[in-house]
């Protein structure tokens, strides 16, 4: 009499199996990505948060789409670094700082053919407010996806 293996160690020793089979290079091609993408995100919200136009637009192709939800849509580089002149920062009285919320950011590459040619970020974050002669103070909190 043949002795049955029961349902959870076989799918254990599948799962561990599984585990086991997928590439190192594959793991590491992915932790290099997110690498890269959390210093570039952290670099770019620096120069956002400073104002740096020139700086932070280097992000982006002309191509850009920008998807605000209270602003609506704004297509192209040029559009989108005329309108953070325009509206926040062309005045040194008030300005917006932007903050991540710890433990919401995540990074999602993308492969194709097992060669990464992207990736997705995704998180929440908040946003104050500094006036002149007034203490910062939280303005919101929203989703992002990039």
């Amino acid at each position: 009499m043949r002795k049955k293996i029961p349902i959870r160690i076989y799918l254990f020793t599948l799962s561990l199996l599984f585990t086991c089979t997928i590439p190192a290079w594959s793991q590491d091609e992915t932790e290099k990505t997110k690498a890269i993408i959390f210093h570039s995100d952290s670099l770019f919200w620096n120069a956002y948060n400073t104002c740096d136009i020139e700086k932070f637009t280097v992000f982006f192709s002309d191509d850009i789409e920008f998807y605000h939800d209270k602003g609506g849509v704004t297509n192209g580089n040029a559009a989108f670094a005329e309108s953070f002149k325009k509206n926040l920062c062309n005045n040194p009285d008030f300005r917006l700082r932007r903050e991540v919320v710890d433990g919401t950011v995540k990074v999602y590459p993308l492969a194709k053919d097992n060669k990464i040619y992207g990736a997705i970020i995704s998180g929440e974050h908040v946003f104050y407010v500094t006036e002149k002669g007034k203490s910062e103070y939280l303005d919101g909190r929203a989703n992002f996806t990039h």
